[in-house]
């Protein structure tokens, strides 16, 4: 069985996805066979594998940082919010219905040997498995049915790190009394603290770390300098996603991008490669007034599109996307974002809110109905040239891709697809729709936009119609950027953490040089999978802009 680890953190966003992330690729470079796991994650940016699976993008991340293929084994359980305290329940990649909280908790039993048998096939798999907690272990009213915080730890008998994040203010008080709210046997499995995010001096804050150390009866592991990672984090708290945050822009930029922010977003990482382009300014526009100046509008994917679209309509944004429209502006909706582009949206099963039909925005000729069984795969294809002048540079242009979507489009006759895919299958399809006028358009393919290429050959279109210079992309550095970044990120961590402490603690030398590279270069397949493509090769770069 596998030597294993466990980042379990003091609140959520301190950091716990990252460490994990940066472990990994400590591990892989160190040349072990390692592999992420988190038992039950909350997420709505989530991933389809090879084999049709749906998992937590972070899980994704985490296992590109160990150079391994994704499997549903590192993430059994995904939970996917949709609104009225209801989440949608995916287990081992497949969607089992949508349950509230107080539902949910009535299947934690049988859904512990689940997690159970999906840690134990990892383990046996690799050398390393590095175990990621959720929100806090000091939750104790949830304590008695934990399946991912102590209750993982004494399941797989992982040592535990406790994250704090000292940008937030309070660590100290956080860490300790995190300990001091577990019982003890829960209190035992904590073998060291990290403190996260770090700006001011490390003598001033040294002897808070001695004190608190003697308090807690564990040593301090590490200090980990506040440090601007471009690599995707969980969805809970992303600070670009808040109202009045700050735009994510170079200093020369011309255009503006305003991605629409719904209530139910889900998969906005399809937008991070926009916002790394040169000369863009990205925005996530809360109100009408937000689109003001946008040049592109996105409707982004989401876990409840009627929901979100009543909400638009309310708030006066659809009017106002519409308009952006009507004015020559262009728009491009992906996935539930292209479903409320169309004429209509039906849903007689019920199978996502209790309305049975609603009017779309009418921007593109395409109607939508809900079907009760999730589509969930990996697709291919190209861009084809009936679809006006958006596509005049990508025409034949090859793509990868996933689909995660419960709603069936059809457009009218006449109306040009944006897309051919295969699916995983080897069905053949086409996707997606233009309008006449050929400024709006929509998909249903997720990360189509991850390659830089295709990102800016959207843009260029828009740049051309408005007068701007286009812009340029170097598709062979940025094929390779995730990759130098995880392992800059890993550097960071190594040389901020007691590594030799860290290794007694797991029973392992981290600072042994690998025989012959590092274990899982070429991109190996994970348990059952039919593998990814090499690191470096794939379209799909799962970069997020700086956090």
């Amino acid at each position: 069985m596998a030597r294993s680890i466990m980042i379990q953190g003091t609140a959520s966003s301190v950091g716990k996805s990252l460490v994990v992330a940066g472990l990994c690729r400590l591990l892989r470079n160190a040349g072990y066979r390692v592999a992420p796991f988190k038992a039950q994650n909350m997420s709505l940016n989530s991933f389809v594998t090879a084999e049709g699976g749906e998992m937590g993008r972070a899980q994704v991340v985490q296992a590109q940082a160990a150079g391994i293929a994704p499997s549903v084994l590192m993430n059994p359980i995904l939970l996917k919010p949709s609104g009225n305290a209801h989440s949608q329940l995916i287990v081992l990649g497949e969607a089992r219905g949508t349950y509230t909280a107080e539902q949910y908790y009535e299947l934690v039993p049988d859904l512990e040997a689940t997690v159970r048998d999906a840690y134990r096939q990892l383990a046996q798999q690799y050398e390393v498995v590095v175990l990621e907690g959720a929100g806090s272990p000091a939750e104790i009213n949830l304590r008695h049915r934990d399946l991912v915080n102590m209750g993982m730890a004494h399941l797989a008998g992982a040592p535990v790190l406790l994250v704090g994040d000292i940008d937030k203010g309070g660590v100290f008080a956080a860490l300790l009394g995190t300990k001091m709210l577990l019982s003890p046997a829960d209190q035992q499995m904590i073998r060291g603290v990290v403190i996260n995010k770090f700006r001011g001096s490390r003598a001033v804050l040294e002897p808070g770390l001695r004190q608190l150390e003697h308090l807690m009866g564990v040593p301090c592991l590490g200090v980990i300098p506040y440090t601007r990672v471009q690599l995707d984090e969980e969805d809970g708290a992303i600070e670009e996603l808040e109202a009045g945050a700050p735009a994510l822009e170079h200093a020369d930029a011309d255009f503006t991008v305003a991605v629409v922010r719904l209530p139910h977003i889900s998969n906005f990482t399809d937008f991070d490669t926009l916002a790394r382009l040169p000369r863009t300014r990205m925005i996530y526009a809360w109100q009408p007034r937000d689109l003001q100046g946008a040049a592109l509008v996105i409707l982004p994917g989401s876990k409840n599109t009627v929901a979100d679209l009543l909400h638009l309509r309310t708030s006066g944004m659809e009017r106002a996307v519409c308009e952006h429209a009507r004015r020559g502006g262009f728009v491009i909706g992906i996935c539930g974002g292209y479903q409320m582009l169309g004429t209509r949206i039906l849903d007689p099963q019920r199978v996502e809110s209790p309305v049975a039909e609603v009017e779309g925005m009418g921007l593109l000729a395409v109607t939508t109905t809900f079907a009760a069984r999730k589509r969930t795969c990996q697709v291919q294809g190209r861009f084809l040239a009936g679809a006006g002048e958006w596509t005049r540079d990508l025409a034949g242009r090859p793509f990868q891709g996933y689909e995660i979507h419960m709603g069936r489009s059809q457009a009218a006759p006449g109306v040009p697809p944006l897309v051919a895919v295969t699916r995983d299958d080897g069905s053949q399809v086409t996707d997606g729709a233009a309008s006449c006028d050929g400024r709006v358009i929509g998909t249903y393919v997720h990360g189509l936009l991850d390659d830089p290429v295709i990102a800016a050959g959207l843009i260029n279109h828009v740049r051309r119609m408005r007068g701007l210079p286009e812009i340029e992309v170097s598709d062979a550095d940025w094929r390779t950027s995730c990759q130098r970044e995880h392992d800059r990120w890993a550097e960071i961590l190594g040389a901020n953490l007691d590594l030799d402490a860290l290794g007694r603690i797991m029973g392992l030398d981290l600072k042994r040089a690998p025989a012959g590279g590092p274990a899982g270069a070429g991109g190996q397949a994970g348990p059952g999978g039919r593998g990814l493509p090499a690191a470096g090769e794939s379209s799909t770069s799962f970069i997020a802009p700086v956090r």
